[in-house]
Protein backbone atom coordinates (compact mmCIF):
# COMPACT_ATOMS: atom_id res chain seq x y z
CA UNK A 1 0.00 0.00 0.00
CA UNK A 2 1.67 3.25 -0.95
CA UNK A 3 2.36 5.73 1.68
CA UNK A 4 0.51 8.72 2.17
CA UNK A 5 1.37 12.48 2.14
CA UNK A 6 -0.27 16.04 1.78
CA UNK A 7 2.14 16.63 -1.11
CA UNK A 8 5.25 14.99 -2.64
CA UNK A 9 7.99 17.27 -4.07
CA UNK A 10 10.15 15.75 -6.97
CA UNK A 11 13.67 17.36 -7.21
CA UNK A 12 15.54 18.82 -3.98
CA UNK A 13 17.79 21.09 -5.32
CA UNK A 14 17.53 25.10 -5.24
CA UNK A 15 13.89 24.70 -6.47
CA UNK A 16 12.36 22.10 -4.61
CA UNK A 17 14.25 22.61 -1.52
CA UNK A 18 12.71 25.54 -1.27
CA UNK A 19 9.33 24.40 -2.00
CA UNK A 20 9.80 21.68 0.21
CA UNK A 21 10.51 24.23 3.51
CA UNK A 22 8.28 26.81 2.34
CA UNK A 23 5.15 23.66 2.44
CA UNK A 24 6.45 22.30 5.12
CA UNK A 25 6.42 25.27 7.28
CA UNK A 26 2.68 25.69 6.34
CA UNK A 27 1.93 22.65 8.49
CA UNK A 28 1.70 20.17 5.24
CA UNK A 29 2.49 16.71 5.51
CA UNK A 30 5.55 16.94 2.61
CA UNK A 31 7.77 14.04 1.71
CA UNK A 32 10.65 15.22 -0.74
CA UNK A 33 12.58 12.46 -2.96
CA UNK A 34 16.09 13.54 -4.55
CA UNK A 35 17.73 10.84 -6.81
CA UNK A 36 21.09 12.21 -5.52
CA UNK A 37 22.20 13.51 -1.77
CA UNK A 38 21.84 16.90 -0.55
CA UNK A 39 22.94 19.68 -2.10
CA UNK A 40 24.95 17.99 -5.10
CA UNK A 41 27.07 18.98 -7.29
CA UNK A 42 25.62 17.37 -10.13
CA UNK A 43 22.90 19.52 -11.34
CA UNK A 44 22.81 23.12 -11.58
CA UNK A 45 22.49 24.09 -7.84
CA UNK A 46 26.04 24.06 -7.13
CA UNK A 47 29.49 25.89 -7.53
CA UNK A 48 29.82 27.71 -4.75
CA UNK A 49 27.99 31.38 -6.03
CA UNK A 50 25.40 32.85 -8.05
CA UNK A 51 24.52 36.13 -9.10
CA UNK A 52 21.54 38.12 -7.63
CA UNK A 53 20.83 41.10 -9.29
CA UNK A 54 17.62 43.28 -9.26
CA UNK A 55 17.89 45.69 -11.85
CA UNK A 56 16.79 43.07 -14.72
CA UNK A 57 17.97 42.93 -18.33
CA UNK A 58 15.86 39.88 -19.70
CA UNK A 59 12.32 41.15 -18.69
CA UNK A 60 11.27 43.71 -16.17
CA UNK A 61 8.15 42.09 -15.03
CA UNK A 62 11.20 40.05 -12.92
CA UNK A 63 12.21 42.60 -10.89
CA UNK A 64 8.96 42.03 -7.81
CA UNK A 65 10.09 38.77 -7.72
CA UNK A 66 13.35 39.48 -7.27
CA UNK A 67 12.56 42.08 -4.33
CA UNK A 68 10.61 39.88 -2.61
CA UNK A 69 14.37 36.99 -2.95
CA UNK A 70 15.79 39.30 -1.48
CA UNK A 71 13.71 39.59 1.52
CA UNK A 72 13.46 35.90 1.87
CA UNK A 73 16.93 35.37 1.35
CA UNK A 74 17.50 37.72 4.34
CA UNK A 75 14.82 35.76 5.93
CA UNK A 76 16.55 32.17 5.36
CA UNK A 77 20.01 33.65 6.70
CA UNK A 78 18.15 34.45 9.77
CA UNK A 79 16.16 31.50 10.49
CA UNK A 80 19.18 28.98 9.57
CA UNK A 81 22.07 30.91 10.78
CA UNK A 82 23.81 30.08 7.64
CA UNK A 83 26.07 32.75 5.25
CA UNK A 84 23.35 32.52 2.08
CA UNK A 85 23.75 35.84 0.66
CA UNK A 86 26.31 38.01 0.16
CA UNK A 87 26.25 41.89 -1.17
CA UNK A 88 28.75 42.89 -3.46
CA UNK A 89 27.47 45.46 -5.94
CA UNK A 90 27.07 44.50 -9.35
CA UNK A 91 28.47 45.63 -13.14
CA UNK A 92 26.57 44.63 -16.28
CA UNK A 93 28.86 46.42 -18.62
CA UNK A 94 28.33 46.74 -22.42
CA UNK A 95 27.96 48.99 -24.93
CA UNK A 96 24.74 51.89 -25.59
CA UNK A 97 22.14 49.54 -27.22
CA UNK A 98 23.81 46.57 -25.94
CA UNK A 99 21.07 43.80 -23.86
CA UNK A 100 23.26 44.15 -20.62
CA UNK A 101 23.19 47.43 -19.95
CA UNK A 102 20.02 49.30 -22.17
CA UNK A 103 18.11 46.40 -20.67
CA UNK A 104 18.87 46.68 -17.03
CA UNK A 105 18.67 50.32 -17.61
CA UNK A 106 15.43 50.30 -18.67
CA UNK A 107 14.41 48.06 -15.95
CA UNK A 108 15.59 50.08 -13.21
CA UNK A 109 13.72 53.00 -14.82
CA UNK A 110 10.43 51.38 -15.23
CA UNK A 111 10.80 49.85 -11.17
CA UNK A 112 12.63 52.98 -9.94
CA UNK A 113 15.28 50.94 -8.76
CA UNK A 114 18.69 52.61 -7.32
CA UNK A 115 21.96 52.62 -9.66
CA UNK A 116 24.75 54.37 -11.03
CA UNK A 117 25.66 54.63 -14.62
CA UNK A 118 29.43 54.60 -15.35
CA UNK A 119 31.49 55.48 -18.09
CA UNK A 120 34.55 53.88 -19.32
CA UNK A 121 36.52 55.80 -17.27
CA UNK A 122 35.01 55.46 -14.16
CA UNK A 123 35.01 51.83 -14.34
CA UNK A 124 38.19 51.64 -14.44
CA UNK A 125 39.04 54.20 -11.60
CA UNK A 126 36.29 52.39 -9.43
CA UNK A 127 37.38 48.81 -10.28
CA UNK A 128 40.92 48.78 -11.84
CA UNK A 129 40.52 44.85 -12.41
CA UNK A 130 38.72 45.40 -15.46
CA UNK A 131 39.83 47.28 -18.79
CA UNK A 132 36.76 48.04 -20.79
CA UNK A 133 36.87 49.91 -24.26
CA UNK A 134 36.55 53.34 -24.35
CA UNK A 135 32.91 52.86 -25.70
CA UNK A 136 32.07 50.53 -23.21
CA UNK A 137 29.39 51.80 -20.24
CA UNK A 138 28.03 50.28 -17.18
CA UNK A 139 25.29 50.07 -14.98
CA UNK A 140 26.16 49.79 -11.56
CA UNK A 141 23.55 48.06 -8.91
CA UNK A 142 25.02 48.42 -4.91
CA UNK A 143 22.51 45.64 -4.11
CA UNK A 144 23.35 43.00 -6.40
CA UNK A 145 25.45 40.49 -4.55
CA UNK A 146 26.15 36.89 -4.22
CA UNK A 147 23.79 33.89 -3.94
CA UNK A 148 25.40 30.82 -2.63
CA UNK A 149 23.91 27.12 -4.14
CA UNK A 150 24.46 24.63 -1.81
CA UNK A 151 24.57 26.43 1.62
CA UNK A 152 20.65 28.23 0.39
CA UNK A 153 19.74 24.38 -0.60
CA UNK A 154 21.33 23.09 2.93
CA UNK A 155 19.24 25.90 4.86
CA UNK A 156 15.84 24.75 2.94
CA UNK A 157 16.76 20.95 3.68
CA UNK A 158 17.47 21.55 7.08
CA UNK A 159 14.17 23.66 8.05
CA UNK A 160 11.77 22.11 5.94
CA UNK A 161 13.47 18.97 8.64
CA UNK A 162 12.62 21.19 11.32
CA UNK A 163 9.01 21.54 9.94
CA UNK A 164 8.94 17.78 9.57
CA UNK A 165 9.26 16.93 6.09
CA UNK A 166 10.29 13.66 5.03
CA UNK A 167 13.14 13.88 3.09
CA UNK A 168 14.50 11.05 1.16
CA UNK A 169 18.00 11.21 -0.61
CA UNK A 170 20.01 8.44 -3.68
CA UNK A 171 16.18 7.62 -4.51
CA UNK A 172 15.51 7.52 -8.08
CA UNK A 173 11.49 8.27 -9.37
CA UNK A 174 10.47 6.19 -12.07
CA UNK A 175 7.52 7.84 -12.83
CA UNK A 176 4.40 9.59 -11.74
CA UNK A 177 0.71 9.82 -12.46
CA UNK A 178 -2.09 11.87 -11.75
CA UNK A 179 -5.67 10.96 -11.21
CA UNK A 180 -8.58 13.01 -12.72
CA UNK A 181 -9.61 16.94 -11.60
CA UNK A 182 -9.85 16.56 -7.66
CA UNK A 183 -7.62 13.21 -7.55
CA UNK A 184 -4.51 12.13 -6.03
CA UNK A 185 -0.74 11.93 -7.10
CA UNK A 186 0.95 8.85 -7.62
CA UNK A 187 4.41 8.47 -7.68
CA UNK A 188 7.00 4.99 -8.44
CA UNK A 189 10.10 5.37 -7.28
CA UNK A 190 12.82 2.34 -6.87
CA UNK A 191 12.00 2.11 -3.24
CA UNK A 192 8.53 2.09 -3.18
CA UNK A 193 5.06 3.91 -4.24
CA UNK A 194 3.86 6.92 -2.22
CA UNK A 195 0.91 9.24 -3.13
CA UNK A 196 -0.52 12.25 -2.02
CA UNK A 197 -3.29 15.22 -3.20
CA UNK A 198 -0.80 16.95 -4.65
CA UNK A 199 2.88 16.63 -6.62
CA UNK A 200 5.08 19.34 -6.99
CA UNK A 201 8.07 18.62 -9.78
CA UNK A 202 11.06 20.87 -9.70
CA UNK A 203 13.47 17.95 -11.87
CA UNK A 204 15.98 20.60 -12.94
CA UNK A 205 17.59 19.01 -16.35
CA UNK A 206 15.68 16.27 -15.79
CA UNK A 207 12.51 17.75 -17.14
CA UNK A 208 12.54 16.85 -20.34
CA UNK A 209 12.50 13.09 -19.09
CA UNK A 210 10.20 13.86 -16.00
CA UNK A 211 8.10 16.28 -17.94
CA UNK A 212 7.95 15.03 -21.54
CA UNK A 213 4.28 15.56 -21.86
CA UNK A 214 4.05 19.63 -20.66
CA UNK A 215 4.19 20.66 -24.12
CA UNK A 216 7.21 22.51 -23.88
CA UNK A 217 10.32 21.51 -25.41
CA UNK A 218 13.30 21.75 -22.31
CA UNK A 219 16.18 21.77 -24.22
CA UNK A 220 19.98 21.12 -21.68
CA UNK A 221 23.08 22.30 -22.13
CA UNK A 222 26.24 21.77 -20.57
CA UNK A 223 28.20 24.65 -19.12
CA UNK A 224 31.54 25.40 -17.45
CA UNK A 225 32.48 27.45 -14.35
CA UNK A 226 36.19 28.18 -14.33
CA UNK A 227 38.28 29.52 -11.06
CA UNK A 228 41.58 31.20 -11.32
CA UNK A 229 44.31 32.26 -8.99
CA UNK A 230 44.62 35.87 -10.41
CA UNK A 231 48.49 36.82 -11.00
CA UNK A 232 49.85 39.55 -7.81
CA UNK A 233 47.25 38.22 -5.36
CA UNK A 234 43.84 37.74 -4.76
CA UNK A 235 43.18 41.22 -2.32
CA UNK A 236 41.96 43.44 -5.49
CA UNK A 237 39.32 40.69 -6.23
CA UNK A 238 38.21 40.28 -2.69
CA UNK A 239 34.09 40.78 -1.59
CA UNK A 240 34.92 43.92 -0.26
CA UNK A 241 36.49 46.03 -3.67
CA UNK A 242 35.04 43.52 -6.61
CA UNK A 243 31.16 43.34 -7.66
CA UNK A 244 29.96 40.28 -9.50
CA UNK A 245 29.33 41.27 -12.74
CA UNK A 246 28.11 40.40 -16.53
CA UNK A 247 30.33 41.88 -19.44
CA UNK A 248 28.86 41.86 -22.81
CA UNK A 249 31.06 42.18 -25.87
CA UNK A 250 29.45 44.03 -29.18
CA UNK A 251 28.55 40.56 -30.81
CA UNK A 252 26.85 39.50 -27.97
CA UNK A 253 29.02 37.64 -26.20
CA UNK A 254 28.20 37.41 -22.36
CA UNK A 255 30.57 36.55 -19.52
CA UNK A 256 29.73 36.53 -15.53
CA UNK A 257 31.89 36.35 -12.58
CA UNK A 258 32.55 36.82 -8.98
CA UNK A 259 34.75 38.05 -6.41
CA UNK A 260 37.02 35.65 -4.70
CA UNK A 261 35.04 34.22 -1.39
CA UNK A 262 36.55 31.24 -0.36
CA UNK A 263 39.67 32.92 0.93
CA UNK A 264 43.05 33.11 -0.49
CA UNK A 265 43.45 29.82 -2.06
CA UNK A 266 39.51 29.73 -3.88
CA UNK A 267 40.50 31.93 -6.98
CA UNK A 268 37.92 33.96 -9.05
CA UNK A 269 34.99 32.29 -10.83
CA UNK A 270 34.31 33.47 -14.13
CA UNK A 271 32.03 31.48 -16.81
CA UNK A 272 30.56 32.42 -20.42
CA UNK A 273 27.14 32.93 -20.30
CA UNK A 274 25.03 30.62 -23.06
CA UNK A 275 27.84 29.05 -24.88
CA UNK A 276 27.16 25.52 -24.09
CA UNK A 277 26.79 22.49 -25.68
CA UNK A 278 23.80 20.16 -26.00
CA UNK A 279 24.25 17.36 -23.24
CA UNK A 280 22.58 14.72 -21.18
CA UNK A 281 22.17 14.86 -17.74
CA UNK A 282 22.76 11.61 -17.48
CA UNK A 283 25.46 11.26 -19.32
CA UNK A 284 27.65 14.69 -19.34
CA UNK A 285 30.66 15.36 -19.69
CA UNK A 286 31.78 16.57 -16.28
CA UNK A 287 35.56 16.96 -17.38
CA UNK A 288 37.42 20.18 -18.11
CA UNK A 289 39.23 20.18 -21.11
CA UNK A 290 42.21 22.64 -21.79
CA UNK A 291 41.15 24.09 -25.11
CA UNK A 292 38.39 24.90 -22.54
CA UNK A 293 40.43 27.02 -20.16
CA UNK A 294 42.72 28.10 -23.08
CA UNK A 295 39.73 29.87 -24.44
CA UNK A 296 38.53 31.29 -21.45
CA UNK A 297 41.95 32.82 -20.52
CA UNK A 298 42.46 34.12 -23.79
CA UNK A 299 38.61 35.73 -24.00
CA UNK A 300 39.61 37.34 -20.31
CA UNK A 301 43.12 38.92 -20.69
CA UNK A 302 42.07 41.95 -22.81
CA UNK A 303 39.05 42.89 -20.37
CA UNK A 304 40.22 41.06 -16.81
CA UNK A 305 44.45 41.29 -17.32
CA UNK A 306 45.59 39.84 -14.27
CA UNK A 307 42.13 37.25 -14.02
CA UNK A 308 43.76 34.19 -16.17
CA UNK A 309 47.07 34.22 -14.02
CA UNK A 310 46.49 30.11 -12.99
CA UNK A 311 43.89 27.58 -13.64
CA UNK A 312 42.60 26.12 -10.30
CA UNK A 313 39.87 24.06 -10.99
CA UNK A 314 36.90 24.26 -13.38
CA UNK A 315 33.30 22.29 -12.84
CA UNK A 316 30.59 21.55 -15.07
CA UNK A 317 27.07 22.24 -14.42
CA UNK A 318 23.93 22.68 -16.73
CA UNK A 319 21.26 24.98 -17.88
CA UNK A 320 17.79 23.68 -18.69
CA UNK A 321 16.36 26.02 -21.21
CA UNK A 322 12.78 26.75 -22.56
CA UNK A 323 12.69 28.45 -26.36
CA UNK A 324 11.69 31.94 -24.88
CA UNK A 325 14.21 31.25 -22.25
CA UNK A 326 11.55 32.20 -19.68
CA UNK A 327 10.82 29.96 -16.48
CA UNK A 328 8.23 27.40 -16.39
CA UNK A 329 6.17 27.72 -12.91
CA UNK A 330 2.78 26.52 -12.87
CA UNK A 331 0.31 23.89 -12.30
CA UNK A 332 0.44 21.45 -14.84
CA UNK A 333 -2.13 22.34 -17.76
CA UNK A 334 -3.66 18.86 -18.08
CA UNK A 335 -3.19 17.79 -14.10
CA UNK A 336 -4.41 20.66 -11.78
CA UNK A 337 -3.08 18.55 -8.74
CA UNK A 338 0.56 18.42 -10.23
CA UNK A 339 2.71 22.43 -9.93
CA UNK A 340 5.70 22.44 -12.24
CA UNK A 341 9.02 24.04 -12.02
CA UNK A 342 11.72 23.76 -14.82
CA UNK A 343 12.99 25.86 -17.85
CA UNK A 344 14.94 27.91 -15.30
CA UNK A 345 17.37 28.78 -18.80
CA UNK A 346 20.57 29.93 -16.71
CA UNK A 347 19.28 32.84 -14.77
CA UNK A 348 17.03 30.93 -12.16
CA UNK A 349 18.51 30.79 -9.15
CA UNK A 350 18.55 34.19 -7.93
CA UNK A 351 14.89 33.53 -7.67
CA UNK A 352 15.06 30.13 -5.31
CA UNK A 353 13.61 31.40 -1.99
CA UNK A 354 10.25 33.16 -3.59
CA UNK A 355 9.89 30.47 -6.67
CA UNK A 356 10.07 27.69 -3.36
CA UNK A 357 6.83 30.31 -1.88
CA UNK A 358 5.06 30.55 -5.16
CA UNK A 359 5.02 26.29 -5.47
CA UNK A 360 3.57 26.57 -1.65
CA UNK A 361 1.00 28.84 -3.29
CA UNK A 362 -0.06 27.06 -6.21
CA UNK A 363 0.07 23.26 -4.40
CA UNK A 364 -1.87 24.75 -1.62
CA UNK A 365 -4.45 26.71 -2.81
CA UNK A 366 -4.13 26.81 -6.40
CA UNK A 367 -2.95 30.29 -6.98
CA UNK A 368 -0.47 33.06 -5.60
CA UNK A 369 -0.05 36.83 -5.24
CA UNK A 370 3.36 36.67 -7.41
CA UNK A 371 3.12 38.03 -10.67
CA UNK A 372 3.70 34.41 -13.11
CA UNK A 373 1.69 34.88 -15.99
CA UNK A 374 5.13 35.16 -17.68
CA UNK A 375 5.67 31.64 -16.81
CA UNK A 376 2.63 29.91 -17.91
CA UNK A 377 3.82 26.53 -20.04
CA UNK A 378 0.29 27.66 -22.58
CA UNK A 379 2.92 30.49 -23.80
CA UNK A 380 4.86 28.18 -25.66
CA UNK A 381 3.97 24.82 -27.32
CA UNK A 382 7.36 23.86 -29.02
Amino acid sequence: MATSYDVIVIGLGGMGSAAAYHLAARGQRVLGIERFGPAHNLGSSHGGSRIYRQAYFEDPAYVPLLLRARELWEKLAADSGREVFTETGGLMIGREGSEAFTGTLRSAHEWGLDHEVLGAADIRRRFPTFNPAAEDVAFYERGAGIARPEATVTAHLDLARVHGADLHFAELVLGWEADGPGGRAWVVTDRGAYTADRLVIAPGAWAPKLLSGLGVSVTVERQVMYWFQPEGGIRPFSAERHPVYIWEDPDGTQIYGFPSIDGPDGGAKVAFFRKGVAGDPDHLDRRIHPDEIAAMAEYLRPRIPTLPGRFLKGAACMYANTPDENFVLARHPEHPQVTVACGFSGHGFKFVPVIGEILADLATVGTTDHPIALFDPRRVRV
